[in-house]
């Protein structure tokens, strides 16, 4: 299911730390879903939806820097590390891995609430780009392997005579391959070609 619906997931042993927070995060308008140790959280059908993870550091089974590591080879969503037993090592080595806060028990509600807002936004930025990501590279998909290889040329700014000398083909050839390029790409201007091969990570490679 994709819906926009931001959802905050918890985490924590503690029924009663999760009833608050559930009531807290609920009283703001956002979804929660709770549970009670990382295997939980793992076994669960999650949507398609801004999110954020507020995940005690000390679990049943898997720890949160164990949940933390886990997600972090997929597309989990931001986390926010809440802990009681919270010591020094442990919060550098979250916030080292990407968690994005690290509030030690007992926190106010408003620390953890602008966290969450954090957290969520952060998510919201990270699933756009990733988004616009994949349909950048359905539209390169399509390039034929020599309009593949006229591209950097393009976005390195080289004129088609330079490129066709490169290459060794005709000005005319590099002309219409770059039209192609344009066209496929869904580019309107050579500034915006430029900014689509720079996040598919092939800008300026002319060789």
């Amino acid at each position: 299911m994709n819906s926009d619906s931001p959802i905050v997931f918890v985490v924590d042993d503690d029924y009663r730390v999760r009833e608050a927070l559930s009531s807290l995060v609920a009283s703001i308008g956002l979804k929660v879903a709770v549970f009670g140790s990382a295997q939980e959280f793992l076994d669960s059908e999650k949507p398609d939806s801004p999110a954020c993870l507020v995940l005690d550091l000390e679990l049943p089974g898997a720890s949160g820097l164990e949940l933390q590591r886990e997600l972090a080879t997929g597309n989990g969503p931001p986390i926010i590390f809440i802990t009681g037993h919270g010591d020094i090592p442990s919060s550098v080595r979250a916030m080292k891995a990407g968690a994005i806060e690290f509030l030690p028990k007992p926190f106010g509600e408003q620390e953890l609430l602008q966290a969450i807002d954090a957290a969520i936004a952060l998510d919201r930025k990270t699933r756009q780009e990733r988004s616009e990501l994949t349909e950048l590279q359905k539209h390169y998909a399509v390039l034929t392997p020599r309009e593949r290889q006229v591209l950097p040329f393009v976005v390195a700014g080289l004129a088609n005579k330079q490129t066709a000398g490169e290459l060794g083909t005709s000005e005319i050839t590099i002309g219409v391959h770059r039209g192609q390029i344009m066209r496929k790409m869904a580019a309107h201007s050579l500034a915006e070609l430029v900014r689509m091969a720079d996040k598919l990570g092939i800008s300026n490679r002319a060789q």
